[in-house]
């Protein structure tokens, strides 16, 4: 059996694999616990992965042998790993415009009277995501006499600083008696501050990321002019032998061009 079709075997068996006993049990607690959205279903997820992964992995390999499939492995994680950062972004984003709702809130009762616990409570009904799980520990720990800033500190978020620095301002008015109100909204004001700047960061960086993209995409347009000419450099590229070894360096070469422009901007950003 050559290593293609044991492949495509592979991708067969496993999509149609059954689901464990245990992805059944979570599916089924889900489906009664009468939640607003349906519960994802980690074996479909994993099906869709593998055929979107093995597929195309293995036309290249057909394609052009083991210098195509190598040159689709390296430009496939370079583009699954530029969509994570992406995606990453995306949440903090959201994540950040989340928490600052939350923040409205808990200033917004704290100005009334409202007691911290309280006010982090009805904070976290109005907002969502990390923010509203922080503040709704938050919440929680206070009516227990403990502190509400051990609460608000979440390591694992994509907005972890922001939250160490409203638990930071949380514990100040705690030690010194500080108007706590007072303190959030200077918190507030800070991150405000930083969102804003995240925008334009992104907005000046977008020329920069095209025109990384750009010359990312300029091998592309050489191997069609080539084609174009009557020079047939696919032929030479999908031909095996020294042709794949080139195909796998090019694809090589850009996948670190295009990591490099990421890491240019993102220590920028960061």
């Amino acid at each position: 059996m050559s290593p293609a079709l044991a492949v495509m075997c592979l991708a067969a068996a496993v999509s149609v694999a059954p689901p464990a006993r245990a992805q059944l049990r979570h599916a089924a607690l889900h489906a009664g616990a009468g939640s607003r959205r349906p519960a994802a279903d980690p074996q479909q997820r994993s099906r869709v992965w593998v055929v979107a992964t093995l597929v195309p992995l293995t036309l290249a390999y057909l394609a052009g042998g083991l210098g195509a499939l190598l040159a689709a492995v390296i430009l496939g994680a370079t583009l699954l790993r530029r969509a994570r950062r992406a995606a990453v972004a995306r949440c903090r984003a959201a994540q950040r415009q989340s928490l600052l709702d939350g923040l409205d809130v808990v200033i917004a009762e704290l100005r009334i009277g409202a007691h911290p616990a309280a006010a982090a409570a009805a904070a976290a009904t109005e907002c969502a995501g990390d923010a509203a799980r922080a503040l709704a520990i938050g919440a929680a720990r206070s009516r227990l006499g403990g502190s509400a800033a051990d609460g608000l500190r979440d390591v694992e978020s994509v907005v972890h600083a922001d939250l160490a620095r409203l638990a930071g301002a949380w514990r100040l008015a705690e030690q010194h008696g500080l108007a706590l109100a007072d303190l959030l909204a200077a918190n507030r004001t800070d991150l405000v501050g930083r969102i804003r700047f995240g925008r334009r960061t992104e907005a000046v960086l977008a020329g920069a990321r095209a025109s990384g993209a750009v010359l990312a995409g300029l091998p592309v347009l050489g191997i069609l002019l080539g084609e174009a000419m009557g020079a047939a450099p696919m032929r030479v590229l999908l031909g095996g032998g020294v042709g794949g070894v080139l195909l796998a360096l090019g694809a090589g070469f850009v996948a670190v061009g295009l990591i490099w422009t990421d890491a240019i901007t993102g220590r920028v950003i960061s």
